[in-house]
């Protein structure tokens, strides 16, 4: 680089992959910067350079020489920078200090200045979150010390669904990628071949895919809020289970609570939802295999809205991909090798790296609107927006309309009744100003069953029909509690 190189340099200001400083007087916020290029995209860092644009330089010696050198030996892991000195014209003895970083590689370990992380965010110099850090701290680890290939705790063979297990590899093998020999193959085989038994000890992996156990450690939260925002909702679910429980029970809540044409079976059937179908369930199959299971607090979580459904799921985007990047054609970089990849061999998984192509291309074929993904509070969301125009609706308040269901069959089960009662009770706990069609169209039944139920739990309407809310009456006839939800 030379002195004109470095004036077309500078002529753009700081940018997130420039960072100028007036004199090493200014070495440690520098370095800062350097860390966060070498956790970032890269960067280049110069000494020299005035406010006002202007290159200025600065008397360089050997201990100008030896302070750059003795204070980047604050970042870790250590890093060998292009360094260059440029003369300025008209000013001898003076010269310009460029560093030039790489950017951050993945897998690799996080950088560190002084014992902290920085990153870049446009032309500021920040400190990495801790989610950020400890993703990349996760991504750094050898295969073997990843959490899915940890041994599995109070799991046995036993603990597993065998019929779920068998089942898998026969799709696998229709499919062209399990050998027929599978078939024949001891349970125990199966699992050493898929890398989830080891020595006679499951792995996380085969819990989170196969185990008949349910822990809180697999969980899916569920529920339909009435609005675009969290304060009111109607249904509130949490399951836990394997791998195919979770995605069963998470596919019969969209069916539950989206328009649907065609005949319910399954979540492999291919029904017409407001939002496809195949969309919805690659985006849940891709929540469950690409979690971040060490974030044990968290939980992956389904919530439609009266615009929009969103599929969260704890952890991060790999650092080499971006909300807008990911729509575009990229590798693959599973969070969670062995569970994609057992996946992968029983025909739940495609392809490599084609989830999100499959959501967008479902969504197009069915003229659905592009749905989006963003980081929020260290969960990676995919979000489904309603294209009005196409006349998608979710379900909701219809009156009297045909939808409405007029008779319950005439043979419901005894233990049915009560637990629609207290299923309609906690509805009207979560919000009470809900209307007796929206109570209906909940819980699937007629306007004159509501009514009957919500009389049969000393429930009633006071005030204005449009003004007014749902409280107790207790046995003695005096009035309860009100149920304390703000209105809708």
């Amino acid at each position: 680089m030379n002195f004109k190189d470095l004036e077309r340099l500078i002529s753009q200001d700081e940018t997130k992959s420039l960072e100028l400083k007036k004199s090493t007087g200014e070495l440690k916020e520098g370095m800062r910067s350097a860390c966060a290029f070498l956790n970032s995209d890269g960067g280049i860092l110069v000494f020299g350079i005035s406010p006002s644009l202007k290159i200025i330089g600065q008397i360089v010696n050997e201990s100008t020489r030896r302070d750059v050198a003795q204070i980047m030996s604050g970042i870790e892991p250590a890093v060998n920078p292009v360094v260059e000195y440029i003369d300025i014209p008209g000013k001898p003895g003076f010269q310009a200090i460029v560093l030039k970083f790489n950017p951050w590689v993945y897998g690799t370990r996080p950088y560190t200045f002084q014992g902290k992380p920085y990153y870049r965010v446009e032309s500021v110099t920040k400190v990495m979150p801790r989610d950020l850090f400890d993703e990349r701290i996760m991504q750094n680890r050898p295969r073997k010390y990843a959490w899915e290939m940890q041994p599995a705790e109070n799991i046995r063979i036993e603990d597993l669904d065998e019929g779920r297990i068998r089942g898998a590899v026969r799709v696998g093998v229709e499919g062209g990628r399990i050998s027929e020999m599978s078939l024949h193959a001891s349970l125990e085989e199966i699992l050493e071949k898929w890398e989830l038994l080891e020595n006679g000890v499951l792995n996380n992996a085969a819990a989170v895919l196969f185990s008949k156990k349910k822990t809180r450690d697999f969980e899916l939260r569920m529920a339909r809020f009435r609005g675009t925002d969290k304060l009111h909702f109607i249904d509130n679910q949490r399951v836990h289970g394997n791998f195919y429980e979770l995605m069963d029970a998470g596919m019969a809540f969209f069916f539950k609570h989206l328009s649907l044409s065609g005949e319910i079976t399954g979540w492999y059937r291919e029904e017409h939802l407001d939002i496809p179908v195949a969309a919805l369930r690659e985006a849940l199959i891709n929540a469950i295999c690409h979690r971040d299971y060490e974030k044990y607090q968290c939980s992956i979580g389904i919530a439609i809205y009266d615009d929009r459904i969103e599929i969260e799921s704890p952890g991060l985007l790999p650092r080499e991909l971006t909300p807008e990047s990911i729509k575009l054609p990229h590798r693959s970089y599973p969070r969670n090798i062995t569970l994609a990849s057992v996946l992968y061999s029983t025909m739940v998984l495609e392809n490599w790296g084609s989830g999100v192509k499959r959501i967008m291309d479902a969504c197009k074929a069915e003229g659905a609107e592009e749905p989006s993904w963003f980081e929020e509070t260290g969960f990676v969301v995919v979000s489904f927006p309603f294209n009005k125009l196409n006349g998608v609706e979710i379900k909701k308040n219809r009156g009297n309309s045909q939808n409405e269901p007029q008779n319950e069959p005439q043979n419901e089960p005894q233990n049915e009744p009560q637990k629609r009662k207290l299923n309609i009770e906690d509805i009207v706990k979560s919000n009470n100003t809900i209307s007796i069609n929206e109570i209906a169209l909940s819980v699937g039944v007629s306007r004159i069953t509501v009514k009957r139920d919500l009389k049969a739990l000393g429930i009633k309407w006071e005030g204005p029909s449009k003004t007014g809310h749902w409280v107790k009456k207790e046995k003695e006839g005096r009035e309860g509690e009100y149920y304390d939800t703000k209105k809708i």
